[in-house]
């Protein structure tokens, strides 16, 4: 099949700040680099693009009132100014849009996340990304206000769910089950993220029943895995050996997620050149 069949997305911003020397510290996690290592954001977009990724997601994970205070608006559209001068032409930016608190403590939902969701969507579609993408939730509730408020924009709209590094917050039947009030929403596409690699194929499996474009974009897992968190060389591989599943499955989105990096998105996308869904 042609590559072109499935979208290649990036892989993490935050583990190659680490890896490259750029502190993430709480609350602003890696939207700290948006004021001091703009550069080095812009370099990891260009390596992602340079792995062969197609759509790049903007540092906004952490740039939301409560976790940027004043200056959300400010660092939100920095990172997509930095994504957008970094990617080719032709190639997409996606803004990233995640749960209000711990996207790893889904009893910290907010009773009322819709204005926050909303005024970030609203500056991200101002800013010109082409679309949100709703990423990391593991409380299905607060996934669907956020898609809600992305729609509104007018723009498509992806949505993501994890269950977490111990695959342990959502089941398969759970993600199936939000991907499904996803689409009745008006989700362009449905995902599995930041989820280990070596666990996802079930969701994946669960996804393809939904009807819509559908991809996932795991986490390295384990570092006894040996699939990320620095062994970048045979993990890539690994990582590309499970992607390929997914792609078997159906999946037509594909990238990576915590303790991988552009090594393994460049596996991916060598992979899918040569995989039929």
């Amino acid at each position: 099949m042609s590559s072109a069949m499935v979208t290649i997305l990036d892989g993490p911003l935050g583990t190659e700040l680490d890896a490259r020397g750029v502190p993430t510290p709480a609350p602003l996690w890696s939207a700290y680099a948006l004021d001091h290592a703009p550069e080095v954001v812009s370099t990891i977009h260009r390596d992602y693009a340079a792995a062969g990724a197609t759509v790049h997601t903007a540092n906004t994970f952490r740039t939301k009132r409560r976790s940027a205070g004043d200056r959300w608006e400010v660092l939100a559209r920095r990172a997509v100014a930095l994504a957008r001068e970094a990617a080719p032409r032709g190639h997409h930016v996606a803004g990233s849009v995640a749960p209000l608190e711990d996207c790893y403590r889904p009893e910290r939902s907010p009773t009322n996340p819709r204005p926050e969701h909303h005024e970030l969507c609203e500056v991200l579609a101002d800013a010109g990304v082409d679309l949100i993408l709703c990423e990391a939730f593991p409380h299905v509730g607060e996934a669907l206000v956020a898609l809600e408020e992305g729609l509104r924009t007018g723009l498509p709209v992806w949505v993501a769910f994890t269950a977490g590094p111990e695959a342990n917050l959502l089941t398969p039947e759970e993600v199936e089950a939000g991907a499904r009030e996803a689409a009745a929403r008006g989700a362009s596409a449905v995902l599995v993220n930041c989820t280990p690699a070596t666990r996802t194929l079930s969701y994946v499996e669960k996804l393809a029943r939904v009807g819509i474009p559908f991809g996932a974009y795991a986490n390295a897992g384990a570092m006894e895995e040996g699939i990320g968190w620095g062994d970048a060389t045979r993990g890539a591989d690994v990582y590309a050996d499970l992607a390929e599943a997914w792609i078997r499955a159906g999946a037509t989105i594909v990238g990576s997620c915590c303790g991988t990096g552009p090594r393994h998105v460049r596996a991916i996308a060598a992979r899918a050149r040569g995989v039929r869904p």
